[in-house]
């Protein structure tokens, strides 16, 4: 029998973007006191991004979220949300909501308008000594094609026995957010820990496992 329980954060979503892979670009946070005293862009719209912004923030950095949509995600955490919205009411944190990533610089970041919902196209270049794109992140596909896991062409979830997590590669079954394809939000602590019921339990283990994760849900996000 062969487990793969890869999880996803080894994989960030890329922008595709010039300037992407420059030297002050990351895709994974890091220490917030080295933003302090500088012009930080964060690009995203979940929990990564926004405690990032409110930790850079907190740091002594002059922190301008950037985000693709109108508004944050539903799924941001309740007592993430009310901290960063009355941050930007007040000033001290800049947004751009509804503006996509068009390249980076060494110095700045330029935005522009997704021109979503009657939105404007504007251009604008935002000063930015440091980027952080929490975007998200995924599975490695390439390696459970590889193996000949078939996968949904547009969600690239691996076609799975929800039962046992067994793949269509008889032996081999998949373990934890491994198991959701994009939708890695799907599977979290609180869910996720039945993974193991259903690959090496006995029957009446792997029903009662798939009853409590189905009692388990969350709304998509991070």
């Amino acid at each position: 029998m062969l487990v793969l329980a890869t999880g996803y954060f080894e994989h960030p979503n890329l922008l595709g973007v010039p300037g992407e892979d420059l030297s002050h670009v990351s895709h994974y946070p890091d220490e917030p006191h080295l933003s302090a005293g500088q012009d930080v862009v964060i690009v995203g719209g979940k929990n990564s991004a926004v405690e990032h912004a409110l930790s850079c923030y907190r740091a002594g950095a002059r922190v301008t979220l950037v985000y693709r949509r109108a508004e944050l995600r539903p799924s941001v955490k309740y007592w993430l949300r009310p901290d960063l919205e009355n941050r930007i009411t007040a000033g001290e944190i800049a947004a751009r909501f509804g503006r996509m990533v068009e390249r980076i610089e060494p110095d700045s970041v330029t935005v522009l308008g997704n021109g979503e919902d009657g939105g404007n196209r504007e251009r604008e270049t935002l000063p930015a000594d440091r980027v952080y794109l929490l975007t998200g992140y995924h599975p490695d596909f390439g390696l459970f094609a590889d193996i000949g896991i078939e996968q949904d062409e547009e969600s690239c979830r691996p076609r799975l026995d929800p039962l046992t997590l067994e793949s269509n590669i008889p032996g081999v079954h998949l373990a934890g957010s491994a198991t959701a394809g994009r939708n890695t939000s799907e599977v979290f602590i609180e869910n996720g820990r039945y993974d193991g019921e259903k690959i090496f339990g006995d029957a009446e283990s792997r029903a009662r496992a798939e009853q409590r994760y189905g009692s388990e849900r969350r709304e998509i996000g991070e």
